[in-house]
């Protein structure tokens, strides 16, 4: 797509803030306008857009992407978010360790058991790691809470938690990336432990590769859009 637009500016009112090009405002795939509840936010969304190049890229436009869905999808898509999310607790990643060879058994525990640990300390949330492939049976106590502290979100950051639990395959991760424990970038190095294990043995081909780095970057993403939400509105910021 050809851009269209030559200036970007965003724009405060009782609603919130919303991204302009030439004066218009942004709209959804679904034509509503973009109302984003956070300045910082929105300038990070409208600095997206003053990237693109005579031909657009739509699919760098990450935190675009993320907003646009939080204002189409919710809150009528909110409680199929929410049992997605919550569903990841049963089978998180970290909970599946490899049986050998030893020292990939010890980066696991290394790398995935304090989040574990976290999470019991968060959320009064034991989850129980085991070995091998079979599944494991997870306290239906600690099944509640995680949920419970998915449906205290609100339906912006529920948007950004689900992104983040979908790309690491892990509740536990989404959730420390949403509270600012831990950073996107960080938590796809956690998540991708087995593949990276793997790929230092066997090497690494260029469709891996591509793949990679789009997890990283859209992961990356997630994590800046939670952090932008919680930043404080800054009137001063809009421009």
């Amino acid at each position: 797509m050809k851009r269209f637009y030559t200036e970007v500016a965003t724009s405060r009112d009782a609603s919130g803030v919303t991204v302009h090009l030439d004066g218009r405002p942004v709209r959804t795939p679904a034509r509503r306008v973009l109302v984003l509840p956070s300045a910082a936010l929105a300038e990070a969304v409208a600095e997206e857009w003053r990237e693109q190049g005579e031909a657009m890229d739509t699919q760098v436009m990450r935190l675009t992407r993320l907003a646009t869905t939080a204002v189409d999808l919710m809150p009528a898509r909110r409680g199929d978010a929410v049992e997605e999310a919550a569903e990841y607790a049963a089978t998180d990643l970290l909970c599946y360790r490899a049986a050998s060879p030893a020292s990939l058994v010890r980066r696991q525990a290394d790398a995935w058991q304090p989040w574990l640990d976290w999470a019991e300390r968060q959320y009064d949330a034991r989850l129980v790691p085991v070995s091998g492939v079979m599944p494991a049976t997870q306290s239906q106590t600690a099944l509640r809470a995680l949920r419970a502290a998915v449906e205290r979100l609100d339906s912006w950051r529920l948007v950004g938690l689900h992104a983040a639990t979908t790309l690491t395959g892990s509740l536990v991760l989404g959730l420390a990336i949403e509270h600012g424990a831990l950073t996107g970038q960080a938590a796809f190095d956690v998540a991708m432990l087995d593949e990276q294990f793997q790929i230092s043995q066997w090497g690494e081909d260029a469709e891996q590769a591509t793949r990679h780095a789009r997890r990283r970057a859209d992961l990356a993403a997630a994590g800046r859009y939670l952090e932008l939400l919680q930043a404080e509105p800054d009137e001063a910021g809009t421009r």
